[in-house]
């Protein structure tokens, strides 16, 4: 039976450094008026989405880089 090859591996304080990195510490809260918690609700009962947390950072993650890329300094 032929031997693997050994691969280099990555350095494991560089992946402790980046699961480090995506770390949640920042805490955030929002208040949602009856229709906005209706709607989320709606929704969650529609398409199951596996946590309503990754749904709500997702959207307002992709919301707030989308409005940062439209609005870029010009030099002109």
């Amino acid at each position: 039976m032929p031997r693997k090859k050994k691969m280099p591996g990555v350095d494991p304080g560089y992946l402790d450094k980046q699961r480090q990195a995506l770390l949640h510490r920042h805490r955030q809260v929002i208040y949602l008026n009856d229709m906005e918690r209706e709607a989320i609700d709606e929704y969650c009962r529609r398409f199951n989405p596996r946590a309503r947390s990754v749904l709500l950072r997702e959207a307002i993650m992709q919301r707030i880089l989308d409005e940062l890329d439209q609005s870029h300094p010009t030099l002109f």
